[in-house]
């Protein structure tokens, strides 16, 4: 008997059933769904603080796999959309749509995304964490010289 559904949809499940693949063997990625602790209806979205859902999504721009017309969105309960400005840097990744238990929102995105890694963003103990990371940092290097 296989796993069950709620078994392959964990983490644990992917890693004992699922098989890792590099970039290249993956295709265009048609959407992406971003896990949020708070949202504003401008497409700001606030996570759980460790920058990792714009860090994978900065990677996956500089490996050719999203682009700037790919949809983002979250799902999230309504209490979890704040009617008030939210902070924004420059490596965050702004929403497209938020969609909850009563309604989607259409954030018509005006903030620009990244469009790749910032390195000078990044600590070296954080790239040292991610093989992908050093990877990216050493084709980089390569490459200028």
């Amino acid at each position: 008997m296989g796993a069950s559904a709620e078994t392959l949809s964990t983490i644990g499940g992917a890693m004992k059933y699922g098989r890792l693949v590099s970039p290249e063997e993956m295709g265009s990625v048609d959407l992406v769904i971003s896990g949020s602790v708070a949202v504003n209806r401008e497409g700001i979205r606030i996570g759980k603080g460790g920058g990792f859902a714009d860090l994978e999504y900065a990677m996956a721009v500089s490996v050719g796999v999203v682009n700037d017309e790919t949809p983002v969105l979250t799902t999230v309960h309504d209490l979890q959309i704040l009617d008030k400005p939210l902070p924004s840097t420059r490596h965050d990744v702004s929403l497209d749509y938020i969609v909850t238990e009563h309604e989607t929102i259409d954030c018509n995105r005006q903030i620009p995304r990244p469009n790749g890694i910032y390195w000078d963003d990044l600590e070296a103990s954080k790239i040292q964490e991610i093989p992908l990371l050093m990877r990216l940092k050493r084709e980089l290097n390569n490459r200028s010289g």
